[in-house]
């Protein structure tokens, strides 16, 4: 039986990077590249071969195709309405959403009450969709208390940036959610400021952010104090006079389980820039919703990345895709 992907906003420069590491691991699955101007497309879905392009008005979801011919939709795009999200939940269809923040899951988390997912719906409104907090839960394994996570993403003006990309970073900066002495604070970004230190020993001021990176590391390692910080400058990349890549910092202090109390920073570096790393977020959660790695294909329900997959797994996969992994002490 061919699986079917739709990708709404699937030649924009995160979609299109989601679209060829599908293409990568399967030549089998079709993809359906939509959004407002499909001639756009054209290109992408003849590279790709066995794809197509659809016009999508999220608007008017009447004009598309039936929806339920697809088994998944993989949202690379803003959804103020919730209708792509509906659309599964009423089709039965598993969903992929990249853009929720932690003030916008109400709605979904209701949606989902009123109409059971019979497949998985998985917002993914974490840093590159999911795998900072899947590889910051792998650095957490070495503590048997964690007292802080302090994360940060680094984007790097160089880069070339969607028009979604860019205005959700505007967006972000304003409201954010922090865990703060076992309590949950909202934050005027602005007045919030924390000195985050990179990997050449040089520091830079970030900004709090509402990315669900926070509220999913609370909730799995315990930690009372958590947040996630957007930094601006120049990338590991562009100070090797390289590509700009996408960096991001991880910064976890605790006690060790050989009970040594310790602070310990890791790295994530993607050489190829934030959409081929936000995509490979979107890769492993594909692959555990449709089996591809080999085991069945996921039950339905709301799901989280660190509830879905694998994180040893999902860390070879970013591996083999380039992604540098490393201490920074």
């Amino acid at each position: 039986m061919t699986l079917r992907i739709f990708i709404a906003g699937g030649y924009g420069i995160v979609g299109s990077a989601i679209a060829r590491h599908i293409r990568k691991v399967s030549k089998d699955i079709e993809i359906v590249l939509a959004g407002r101007n499909p001639d756009h497309g054209t290109a992408l879905a003849l590279e790709l071969g066995n794809a197509r392009t659809a016009l999508l008005d999220l608007k008017n979801l009447d004009g598309l195709d039936d929806l339920a011919q697809y088994d998944l939709i993989v949202a690379s795009l803003q959804d103020p309405a919730d209708s792509l999200i509906q659309a599964a939940l009423d089709k039965g269809i598993a969903h992929i959403g990249i853009t929720k923040l932690a003030d916008e899951i109400a709605s979904l988390a209701i949606a989902a009450w009123r109409t059971k997912p019979q497949r998985p719906i998985v917002p993914l409104g974490h840093s590159q969709s999911g795998v900072m907090t899947l590889v910051a839960l792998k650095a957490a394994e070495s503590f048997s208390r964690i007292d802080s996570i302090n994360l940060a993403g680094l984007y790097d003006d160089r880069e070339l940036m969607g028009p979604m990309t860019i205005g959700d970073a505007e967006g972000f900066i304003g409201r954010a959610l922090l865990r703060k002495d076992g309590k949950w604070v909202w934050v005027d970004a602005s007045k919030h400021q924390r000195n985050v230190l990179l990997a050449d020993g040089s520091h830079l001021e970030g900004l709090p952010m509402g990315l669900l990176d926070t509220i999913s590391l609370a909730a799995a390692t315990g930690a009372p104090n958590v947040r996630f910080d957007f930094i601006q400058g120049e990338s590991i990349g562009t100070r090797a006079r390289g590509q700009a890549s996408q960096d991001l910092y991880i910064e976890i202090e605790g006690i060790l389980k050989s009970g040594l109390l310790a602070k310990r920073r890791t790295v994530v570096s993607d050489p190829k820039g934030q959409a081929h790393l936000t995509a490979l977020g979107v890769l492993v959660s594909i692959e555990r919703i449709l089996g591809l790695d080999g085991k069945p294909a996921a039950a339905g329900g709301i799901q989280l990345p660190e509830t879905l997959v694998s994180v040893d797994a999902a860390i070879a996969r970013f591996e083999e895709f380039g992604v540098r992994m490393f201490d920074h002490s």
